[in-house]
């Protein structure tokens, strides 16, 4: 029998899948954007038209949003429909503990 090794990930999963420090990190925030458009509109009850004209974006994108089609949206397209859709859109930072940063 095989002996599994299990890798304990990062809070970052496309970082873990192998994209760079700045790619991992705007994936995150595009994904957590819309996890919570897409939460918004299935505690709204509203209809696909409906959610898709209070975003100010079409009803095909806004079936491009539904299935997750990331690649298809920007941070700035993504605050944008949310703070349309009501909410408040933060961002917090902080310094990673593994990452050096740059002299001049």
């Amino acid at each position: 029998m095989t002996e599994l090794k299990i890798t304990h990930g990062s809070a970052n999963v496309f970082e873990d899948l192998g994209f760079d420090v700045e790619d991992s990190q705007n994936l995150l925030l595009r994904s957590q954007a819309m996890i919570v458009l897409v939460q918004w509109f299935n505690a709204s009850g509203i209809s696909h038209d409906a959610a898709a004209k209070t975003l100010g974006i079409t009803r095909a994108r806004f079936n491009q949003l539904l299935k997750g089609k990331i690649a298809n949206f920007s941070l700035n397209a993504l605050v944008n429909m949310a703070s349309t859709a009501g909410m408040r859109v933060g961002l917090s930072t902080r310094p990673f503990t593994s990452v050096k940063s740059r002299s001049a």
